[in-house]
């Protein structure tokens, strides 16, 4: 008879696994030797790739995720690894088992008509806060940085002749950004009015109080005024990111270009945009093409 004890033994004590490991590697396993069972292999050494690829295909056509076949997949190697080096069996079924691709997530954004109507028709407070709040809006949206590099501006970074932005992104890599008109008039304007509330400050966004803005203060306000202009489960200053390189590569932008404005370290990060453009490609031929 097949038993997974010793191996849970193993990972509580020699690898100090956590609770949930061990809860998870024990039901992943003992769903494989109910497999065993019906299939009447009582032996470990004759479990064979053929027969754990027959587990894998079963899981498959019952409909379980792919995310969820690959833990499975892991824990089984995982197991008999340990029973290798137990010198059980000698070689290990597993190794010849090819884990299922876990499809990319596509990235949520908002539309060009609901951003727009949003910084065009939709009405900010005339005072320090509505300011500041739009030109945090219209600053994700118009150049796609992330959260981190927006809350740690300061006014150096901008250069307003040039229309430039410098931010400084992961593993301390800098890259300029461009900035439209409406955009500079607007970093403009804001600098006026908190230098007036607040004299000479070090960081570029401030607090009602003066100080360096912080993380959940911004993402509260975008969540905020995404809320007025979309149903999205998500409206988060990341999903203002995707939006912005949605945009440009809907408008036909080169994706190595856009891949430089998000700062990214190759290409394969920025590729995953592709999908949302292919899917707007798809419904305009669907509704344009007379065949369709």
């Amino acid at each position: 008879m097949i038993s997974i004890q010793s191996f849970l033994k193993y990972l509580e004590f020699e690898k100090r696994s956590s609770e949930h490991t061990l809860i998870s590697y024990r039901c992943d396993l003992e769903q494989f030797l109910s497999f065993c069972e019906d299939k009447e292999v009582r032996e470990i050494g004759s479990i064979t790739t053929k027969f754990v690829r027959r587990w894998v295909v079963k899981l498959v056509d019952d409909g379980m995720a792919p995310k969820s076949v690959s833990r499975k997949i892991t824990a089984l190697k995982s197991f008999f690894r340990f029973q290798m080096r137990e010198g059980v069996v000698e070689v290990s079924p597993v190794d010849g088992v090819v884990t299922p691709k876990i499809p990319k997530k596509l990235p949520v954004f908002v539309r060009d008509a609901e951003m727009n109507h949003l910084l065009d028709d939709i009405p900010f407070a005339n005072d320090f806060e509505g300011v500041r709040d739009k030109l945090i809006l219209e600053l994700f949206y118009g150049s796609g940085m992330r959260l981190s590099e927006l809350v740690n501006l300061t006014d150096r970074c901008f250069d307003l002749k040039q229309g430039l932005v410098k931010v400084t992104g992961k593993f301390k890599k800098e890259r300029l950004i461009p900035m439209y008109k409406e955009l500079v008039e607007l970093v403009k304007s804001y600098i006026g009015v908190r230098d007036a509330e607040f004299g000479e400050v070090g960081a570029f966004f401030v607090t009602a109080k003066g100080v360096k803005v912080y993380h959940k203060l911004v993402y509260r306000v975008v969540n905020k005024y995404l809320g007025l202009v979309t149903t999205l489960h998500k409206k988060s200053p990341h999903v203002l990111r995707h939006s912005f390189a949605t945009s440009l590569l809907n408008a036909g932008a080169d994706l190595n270009a856009i891949k430089e404005l998000l700062g990214h370290s190759n290409l394969n990060a920025t590729e995953v945009y592709t999908h949302s453009s292919f899917e707007k490609i798809t419904d305009i031929y669907n509704q344009a093409h007379p065949r369709s």
